[in-house]
């Protein structure tokens, strides 16, 4: 399914039938930048599947989108459960958001954290992208966006483990680009800045508040303007965009 199309008298279709027939999953959708993203695929006429380790939230998110959603709960970091995901869904756009973030100076990084961090942020997103691609490619096309992070360009301290795993996706993203693009699937990645969600703040208390106040722009984003930059890549509207990091940082990578 390319997702090349054209639109009558140059006009973008309306925002409720945009992706009208399409599935999304987005992983970590039950909370900050992967809820407001299944907030505004939902709103964009897609059926949204997302996931979550938390069932209560889960639940409580499915039902604060609507019928066209559903839940399923799932660690990124458990390669059974990354299976099972990919075996019971076959979507055509594919949001790969959670994530852990540990804060941690590197003298101080716990192993297992570490461990923890690149089985969630790095192999769980690998190995669901190998398996919903044949499913992709089948259908004809599809899109892919990996959330990463201002951080895998810049650095921060304490930010050692996580931003080297988002360097990781970025690199993994350009990659299959090329490996992919034959078959009509887009793959691109929204580089995040200081974002206010509840797990960030929980993480990195005041510290995330002081990057945002750094930035050229001086404050941190709000979830759903991150969701709009992963919506525009996921859609049709980036039909000739493949391989690519739109950073939506406040201009932090300016700096």
């Amino acid at each position: 399914m390319s997702d090349v199309v054209s639109y009558p008298d140059g006009d973008h279709a309306g925002p409720m039938s945009e992706l009208a027939g399409r599935t999304a999953l987005v992983t970590g959708g039950t909370a900050g930048i992967g809820f407001a993203t299944a907030h505004r695929l939902v709103h964009a006429g897609a059926s949204v599947i997302i996931t979550g380790r938390n069932l209560e939230r889960g639940q409580q998110a499915r039902e604060a989108l609507g019928p066209a959603a559903q839940f399923v709960a799932v660690d990124m970091a458990d390669p059974a459960g990354v299976g099972r995901l990919a075996r019971n869904h076959e979507p055509d756009i594919l949001v790969n958001n959670a994530a852990r973030f540990p804060a941690s100076l590197t003298v101080d990084q716990d192993e297992n954290e570490f461990g923890h961090t690149f089985a969630t942020n790095v192999r769980g997103l690998y190995f669901l992208v190998a398996a919903t691609v044949p499913t992709m490619i089948h259908r004809g096309g599809g899109s892919i966006v990996n959330v990463t992070s201002m951080v895998a360009s810049k650095g921060v301290p304490g930010a050692s483990v996580y931003s080297a795993s988002k360097a990781a996706v970025e690199q993994l993203t350009r990659t299959w680009a090329v490996e992919f693009g034959p078959h009509h699937i887009r793959v691109n990645n929204v580089a995040p800045g200081p974002t206010t969600t509840e797990g960030v703040a929980a993480e990195w208390g005041d510290t995330n508040e002081e990057l945002g106040r750094a930035l050229p722009l001086g404050r941190t984003a709000d979830p759903a303007e991150i969701a709009e930059a992963i919506y525009f890549l996921a859609s049709p509207r980036a039909s000739f965009i493949t391989g690519t990091t739109l950073h939506v940082d406040g201009g932090g990578t300016a700096v």
